[in-house]
């Protein structure tokens, strides 16, 4: 008996010690997940599923009864970096204007057309002067397609452009996607108060809530995007799903009117009425919409990003996940929390389980994204100080050098307009700035996106055999990479250049010849 108490004492130290340092990259209270109901082997089961799948994870947060229960970070991936959160901006485009209600600045019956008569067509078509508000926040604006690539990209005034878009359904009676409808939710903020949305939004959300550094992309006339473009920290998604969790209180203090975090959480519309049972069962795009929000099964909700970023909100759990990454198949990855985390949680606390939480810590601090392996080349001293220029005359890309010193390559991409070099480490991340653009879905579209460079990257690369070098760069505040593999053939260059969100589907090969 003696042993087996002092083994007791031991165990629980270690764990208060494991507390104490548990989720450093977070400010959130903390607790252990036994603590709170939630197996540890049951975390451990979901990462290791998470290294099994296709999908690319760069961070979560899980939280229980409003405490971290477990967070982590897949290196170069870090808790003080911002990330994109492409369409999970909507749900806080949303909370503006719930805030904008509340302070009698607008109703969700108010036409859209109403506040921006410099903008109108001369004829008002079909179904525009019917369009409100509340068509806006639930995505029933009746335009077929969606026009945010073609307004986007081919105008400077979206708001006119989105007004002289044709409305081919009646509004609030037919679901379909449309961001530039959100867009349009930020211009009419900003227009009944005055303030970019971002500014807005500062007092009355992100101060209380103690989220700092945010910011938002922003059309060429100075609007925030509305629909994506928000870059928050994984901690700030947390805290949002949770302050939707606590009907809208933070720190016991009434944020948000807990009325309208029911109004914006509650289905509003159906994505697909017809659609069978068995095909709603297993999706989570088809259980409802709500204000820029998405009704999930097992009764959550949740914000929703392009490529996996994820505010889970699970009411039943008095749980919430936040989830950063880019997958290519985002239903999977949904899959993936309901199988392993969701029956991970009991009522009441469970047992102390040491061994399985020790682990959990450890797998915890040792996430990481793989590098390029790297063996021993013939190629370098041959490469030092040379340039390739481009044969291939569809490419903006003009030439590349390559200059090695010990375990560090100096890499030079030329395109048409700059040269841009990037230092990348061999077999492990090296951080840099650069003002070389990064690819994103929203690339095509007219707007100032001054204020995202120079951008954080982390490089590295590797041979992977004596003519094959392999090159990744991350921007790692945004969900994105960039693959090249460069075979050399004499003075000859074969570059294979694949983005992240094209993996496996579309790589561009560029020629290119020692000068």
């Amino acid at each position: 008996m003696p042993v087996l108490k002092a083994m007791s004492l031991i165990t629980i130290l270690v764990l208060s010690l494991h507390l104490a340092s548990l989720g450093q990259g977070s400010s959130l209270p903390k607790s252990t997940p036994e603590r709170e109901g939630i197996s540890s082997a049951g975390i451990i089961k979901f990462l290791d599923a998470i290294a099994a799948s296709k999908h690319e994870m760069h961070s979560f947060i899980l939280m229980r009864h409003g405490k971290v229960v477990a967070e982590g970070w897949w290196n170069p991936y870090r808790s003080e970096l911002r990330h994109s959160m492409y369409s999970c901006s909507k749900s806080f485009t949303a909370t503006a204007v719930g805030f904008a209600i509340q302070e009698k600045k607008l109703n969700l019956d108010d036409k859209v057309i109403s506040f921006f008569p410099q903008d109108q067509p001369d004829t008002i078509r079909p179904f525009l002067d019917k369009l409100t508000v509340r068509d806006l926040l639930m995505m029933s604006d009746g335009m077929i397609p969606d026009p945010t690539s073609t307004v986007g990209a081919l105008t400077t005034n979206w708001v006119k452009g989105f007004l002289r878009t044709p409305i081919l359904q009646e509004p609030g009676t037919t679901f379909l996607y449309n961001s530039m409808g959100t867009f349009m939710l930020s211009a009419i903020v900003q227009k009944v108060t005055g303030q970019k949305m971002v500014d807005y939004l500062k007092p009355r959300l992100f101060d209380p809530l103690g989220i700092v550094g945010v910011d938002w992309e922003e059309n060429l006339q100075g609007i925030n995007s509305g629909g994506w473009g928000l870059r928050i920290h994984t901690e700030d998604m947390a805290k949002f799903a949770q302050l939707f969790l606590q009907k809208g209180k933070w720190n016991g203090k009434t944020i948000l009117p807990a009325n309208w975090v029911q109004e914006a959480s509650t289905m509003k519309i159906m994505q697909d009425p017809a659609a069978p049972e068995s095909k709603k069962d297993s999706s989570d795009w088809l259980q409802g919409y709500c204000y820029q929000m998405w009704r999930c099964r097992n009764n959550a909700y949740r914000g929703d990003g392009a490529f996996g970023q994820y505010m889970i909100v699970m009411p039943d759990q008095d749980a919430v996940m936040a989830i950063t990454s880019e997958t290519a198949d985002m239903q999977s990855e949904l899959n993936l929390v309901w199988e392993y985390i969701l029956p991970a949680m009991k009522e009441g606390k469970l047992n102390v389980d040491g061994p399985s939480w020790s682990k959990l810590q450890s797998r915890l601090q040792a996430l990481a994204l793989p590098v390029p392996s790297s063996t021993s080349s013939s190629m370098i001293s041959g490469l030092n100080g040379k340039v390739f220029l481009t044969t291939t005359h569809s490419s903006n890309i003009k030439g590349y050098s390559f200059n090695f010193d010990r375990d560090v390559c100096h890499f030079t991409l030329t395109t048409d307009t700059a040269s841009y070099t990037i230092d990348l480490a061999k077999s492990k991340w090296m951080e840099t700035l650069t003002r070389k653009p990064q690819q994103t879905l929203t690339s095509p579209l007219k707007e100032d996106l001054s204020f995202l460079y120079p951008a954080k990257l982390d490089g590295s690369y590797g041979w992977k055999d004596d003519k094959t070098l392999e090159v990744v760069l991350r921007y790692i505040e945004s969900p994105h990479s960039e693959k090249y593999l460069f075979t050399f053939d004499g003075d000859k260059l074969t570059a294979d250049w694949m983005r992240s969100f094209d993996f496996g589907k579309k790589t561009t090969t560029i020629y290119a010849w020692k000068q």
